[in-house]
């Protein structure tokens, strides 16, 4: 997170929310956000905002999806995790990166299992 700037900015009802920033260590070779850092930004959200309804269980991710919807060469994205499904052994969470002028640069779904602890220091 640190290294791509992530920054937690918001915990409300219903949501988690974060910025990261477009620049050098998010760009892609055009200059570009990179989809990969989209995707970081929203498996970040998404776990995080998980874990924080997991009741003290681990979560772990199943599956990430993005579309990719505009381009940002500068300035700050901002992501906001909503939960789509909170079950016992599976969460669904959408994540919605907009731009700073409100506009929707990426959506994605990431799929988490619930772990009954914490996985143990040390193993995989």
């Amino acid at each position: 997170m640190q290294s791509l700037g992530i920054v937690f900015t918001e915990l409300g009802d219903g949501y988690l929310r974060a910025t990261m920033p477009v620049d050098a260590r998010t760009h892609q070779p055009y200059g570009l956000l990179h989809g990969g850092a989209s995707v970081a930004l929203a498996e970040t959200l998404g776990s995080s905002a998980g874990m924080l309804m997991a009741g003290g269980n681990a979560v772990v991710g199943l599956e990430i999806n993005a579309n990719h919807l505009r381009a940002v060469r500068s300035g700050v994205v901002t992501g906001t995790a909503r939960p789509i499904h909170i079950g016992r052994s599976t969460q669904v969470w959408e994540i919605l990166i907009e731009d700073e002028a409100g506009k929707s640069v990426c959506i994605s779904r990431i799929t988490l299992s619930v772990l009954p602890q914490p996985p143990a220091s040390g193993r995989p």
